[in-house]
Formats: structure tokens, sequence, C-alpha cells
């Protein structure tokens, strides 16, 4: 099963609207339908386990600390960390790629950084 994917509040809608434009069938939902706004990290990363979404961000100051910590007690189905100054182009191509080449179990507890 291809990985599910759910927004940070920091992720950039451009390349999720870019994402879903170059392939509607990718399941990716976006902070507000996914409830991520406003919560902090240890908690977005507890909903998203709890919905078993890879979680994408450019949070790369704290997530990977707070999904470190995560990991130790609970199951995360992933992390995926997008710098915050790639091209838009690129991190679209980068995801797109990540949907398609990997399943989801090969997320449990592992984060990403993309580029890949």
């Amino acid at each position: 099963m291809r990985p599910r994917f759910l927004a940070d509040a920091d992720f950039n809608h451009r390349i999720l609207n870019g994402i879903r434009r170059r392939e509607p069938a990718i399941d990716f939902q976006t902070a507000v339908v996914g409830g991520t706004i406003a919560l902090a990290d240890p908690d977005v990363l507890a909903l998203a386990a709890r919905v078993g979404r890879v979680l994408v961000t450019h949070d790369r100051d704290t997530m990977f600390r707070h999904f470190a910590r995560f990991v130790e007690i609970e199951t995360s189905p992933g992390l995926i960390v997008v710098r915050q100054q790639l091209d838009i182009g690129r991190a679209i191509e980068d995801l797109l790629l990540i949907w398609a080449a990997t399943d989801a179990d090969e997320w449990l507890n592992k984060a990403g950084y993309v580029p890949i």
C-alpha cells in the first residue's frame, strides 16, 4: 500500500496543490482537513499516528527531535521533512517519487529528508 500523507501546519500549500494536480490519486491531507493547525509538535505526531499518515513538514529545527522521542514509546507511520528553500518543482517531484516508489510499511518509525 502506498503511503498516505498529512501536511503539518507549516507545509507550503503550493507544493501540496502541485502534487495533487500532478497525481490526483495521491492521498495527501491538508493541515486544515487533518487538524494539525495550532497543535504542538508532539501532538501533531500523535495525530498522524492515530490516522495512519506520514507527516510532511518543513520543521527541521524541532520535528526530528520530537519524532525520535515519539518513536521510543509509540509507533509512527513516518516523517518527511522537506527543506523550506527547496525549489517547489523539485519538492513535488521528490514527494511523488516517494509516494510512487515506496510502501507505507517502509516508513514505519522512519524519518526522511527531501531532497532525497
